[in-house]
């Protein structure tokens, strides 16, 4: 696949995901599609392809990070925030147990 395809793809996919990890709060949403668009603006001009590749590696890896761990609050209260999960972050409920499974 060539580079300026993987760049293109990252970008993309970080606003795909800004979109789904941000649904619903207009002003973080414009606050990462401003941030996403600036680093990539700045960076445009690259043309040392190690540079390019460690970029693409950054984003994909900033891509995972908002993916797998950010979620949105809501304060509905004075001292009372609202957790709104995504379906992809719930874990399975698997009861705690003191004593190690043994090896078969």
């Amino acid at each position: 696949m060539g580079t300026r395809l993987k760049v293109l793809n990252t970008f993309k996919a970080l606003h795909r995901t800004r979109t789904a990890v941000f649904k619903d709060d207009a002003r973080a949403l414009s606050a990462a599609r401003i941030k996403i668009n600036e680093e990539f603006r700045k960076n445009k001009d690259e043309t040392s392809e190690e540079n390019i590749v460690k970029m693409i590696k950054m984003g994909s890896d900033v891509e995972a990070v908002l993916r797998e761990t950010v979620m949105q609050m809501e304060h509905v209260g004075e001292k009372k925030l609202l957790l709104r999960p995504r379906e992809s972050l719930l874990l399975e409920n698997v009861p705690y147990c003191d004593q190690p499974r043994r090896k078969s």
